[in-house]
């Protein structure tokens, strides 16, 4: 198996743009293009936590059913955040990921997972596969001020 890693440049992403890691897998002969890494960039408007991703056509997507709450833990410690921060996530551990959430269940079309760290439970929509073609059984996550 090989693995080949490439970055696009973030200073030249315009604001609210996905930072991507890119990952060829070679397996007998195949070669399959996937992203190792996601990073969007969480803001709070009018309360809620959303994002924008242009690049998958998501507009203002809402964090809710416990995702805001984790949101909220996870950006406690962090200035200004509500104006926005960088979350990084991804289905394998990488360097400085700073929780590790479990998949619990399915139900209506998006997926529950669990941090067990914090006793904490959130529930990701549909949008999730905007990014996985399947739930992945762990997600790992970074959160920091955005730059």
């Amino acid at each position: 198996m090989t693995f080949l890693l490439s970055a696009d440049n973030p200073a030249e992403m315009p604001p609210r743009q996905p930072v991507f890691s890119t990952a060829v897998i070679q397996t007998s002969g195949e070669r399959v293009r996937m992203n190792a890494l996601f990073v969007i960039f969480p803001y709070k408007q009018n309360g809620v936590w959303v994002f924008d991703d242009e690049r998958v056509g998501l507009n203002r997507e809402p964090f809710v059913a416990g995702a805001d709450a984790i949101l909220d833990v996870l950006t406690a410690d962090l200035p200004r955040a509500a104006q926005g921060v960088k979350l990084v996530f991804s289905a394998a551990p990488f360097p400085g990921y700073t929780a590790k959430f479990i998949l619990e269940r399915s139900e209506y079309g998006g997926n529950w997972y669990r941090w067990p760290d914090k006793g904490m439970e959130g529930w990701l929509c549909p949008a999730l596969f905007k990014y996985f073609d399947t739930a992945p059984p762990e997600l790992f996550v970074s959160v920091s001020p955005r730059s």
